[in-house]
């Protein structure tokens, strides 16, 4: 996902100032320390207040995301508002569940210490998310700071500012406001948070503002989770149906706009079916948007004149042969596809986040892997085939933060599986159990009991040779070791 670029905009009553910051910190911290957010139950609650949140406040964030993104509603129903009440709502439900103690089964002697798992919150934690997907992306990695026991500032992006005013509006009268606060600003206020210290910081964006928030970290060995993105590569095999794959390509690049981390990026095609591909990406595009995409409500716009600016100048500079799209209105922009895509197009450095999907063709599996290598990590990697060996290939040649096979996006749908990236495109997990892995410290613990001490008896000085010998077993196989002899 594209960090936010820190810019000013008009100062709102719901902007905070930066000497605000360590205020509301401290303020969030003084209720973690007292316990306020440990009892299950009122975890729960508080999952469940933030359902009802996204379920009486839908139409305020649908015009919100229609102001700040022209995002269409479906997109904000099935992408945005409807996921979070889903995993909130699952959340909820089986939070006790990961909550529990865990106790590893252990032989012998130790067994008799009871040792077990603790699933300690983490404390207080600095949320910070993009303007792409300013719901979900906010709220998620809120759940499971929630489900966790944590308390959270969150710091939406500046770039979206119509929804990041409505939240920091609407979430105290649903959340406990003494461990839930919303922070907005620009770069001030967001320079302020980064210089405190947190027990964990969460960042959804790019690779360019991660490095700035990671060094502030490391000031104060602060754990983090960095969902970024990348350059997403789609794989077709040849012998794969070729319309069915434009067709959920395509899709997969009309979410909002391509604005999104797991947008496919480029496309490695055989070059014996570049020409039957882009015929089929132009049928379906007349069929997903019979008056074209300009004047779609079904197609959101670019976030704003500057990212607009950024990607007509990819397509003004392409080498490539533009077949389908490249117009523009205003901050609506044309699907555009572009084909004969080499190396060292404009088209092919970093991550496009808009909807320009260019195509390069490939002479072989080989060559579209080394391609591949050759690059960072990208979050997601798509694949059209139906054949197992061409798909263990992929798997076992090629790294990225997850794979889907014949279909885009679909691996966001599967609430039991982790999301998150490797290398460039981030490290750490989340959705569901995965985020409140990520705000959880496992604390181990074991319960020695008096009993225990005649068998520890031997550990304490003076050590005979007996001691060494009853010790040392398993290590000192031999009596030839000059140890299990009592020399050293």
């Amino acid at each position: 996902m594209k960090s936010p670029r820190y810019c000013l905009i008009p100062t709102s009553s719901s902007w905070t100032s930066p000497s605000d910051a360590l205020q509301i910190r401290e303020t969030l911290r003084a209720t973690f320390k007292k316990g306020t957010t440990r009892p299950i139950e009122w975890r729960q609650r508080q999952l469940k207040q933030l359902v009802k949140m996204c379920q009486e406040k839908y139409e305020d964030f649908y015009e919100a995301l229609q102001i700040d993104l022209g995002k269409p509603r479906v997109e904000v129903l099935l992408g945005e508002v409807g996921a979070v009440i889903a995993r909130a709502t699952k959340s909820e439900q089986q939070v006790a569940e990961w909550a529990k103690p865990e106790h590893p089964e252990v032989h012998g002697e130790h067994a008799k210490w009871n040792p077990t798992v603790h699933k300690a919150p983490r404390g207080t934690v600095l949320i910070i998310s993009p303007w792409n997907y300013p719901i979900i992306l906010t709220l998620q990695p809120l759940i499971g700071a929630i489900a966790a026991g944590c308390c959270a500032v969150v710091k939406p992006s500046e770039h979206v500012p119509t929804f990041a005013q409505k939240l920091a509006l609407f979430l105290p009268d649903y959340l406990d406001r003494s461990a839930y606060q919303v922070v907005n600003g620009e770069a001030g206020v967001a320079q302020k948070l980064l210089g405190l210290q947190w027990d964990h910081i969460f960042y959804t964006g790019g690779g360019r503002v991660a490095r700035i928030i990671a060094r502030a970290a490391a000031e104060h060995l602060t754990p983090m989770t960095l969902e970024l993105g990348g350059k997403s590569p789609v794989v077709i095999d040849d012998k794969y149906d070729v319309e069915l794959a434009a067709k959920r390509i395509l899709w997969g690049k009309c979410n909002n706009a391509g604005q999104i981390c797991v947008a496919p990026d480029y496309i490695l095609c055989p070059r014996n079916i570049q020409a039957k591909l882009v015929s089929a990406f132009s049928e379906h595009y007349r069929k997903f948007f019979p008056e074209g995409a300009l004047k779609s409500d079904d197609f959101g716009k670019i976030v704003n004149d500057a990212h607009v600016e950024r990607l007509t100048s990819l397509i003004k500079d392409t080498k490539g042969t533009i077949v389908l799209g490249g117009n523009h209105d205003g901050r609506k922009l044309e699907p555009t596809i572009v084909q004969d895509v080499e190396e060292g197009d404009p088209l092919l450095e970093d991550e496009i986040f808009g909807p320009i999907l260019p195509i390069v063709p490939v002479d072989s599996l080989d060559d579209a892997i080394r391609f591949i290598q050759a690059r960072p990590h990208p979050l997601v990697l798509y694949a059209f085939t139906d054949n197992d060996d061409f798909k263990g290939r992929l798997i076992n040649e090629t790294q990225s933060g997850g794979i889907a096979f014949n279909d885009t996006f679909q691996q966001l749908a599967v609430n039991e599986l982790p999301f998150g990236g490797v290398g460039e495109s981030g490290y750490g997990y989340q959705i569901m159990k995965y985020t409140f892995d990520t705000f959880t410290q496992l604390r181990s613990a074991v319960d020695v009991p008096k009993g225990s001490e005649t068998d520890m008896e031997r550990r304490y000085p003076p050590h005979n040779k007996e001691a060494i010998k009853a010790m040392a077993p398993i290590v000192l196989q031999t009596s030839e070791h000059p140890a299990a002899n009592g020399r050293f």
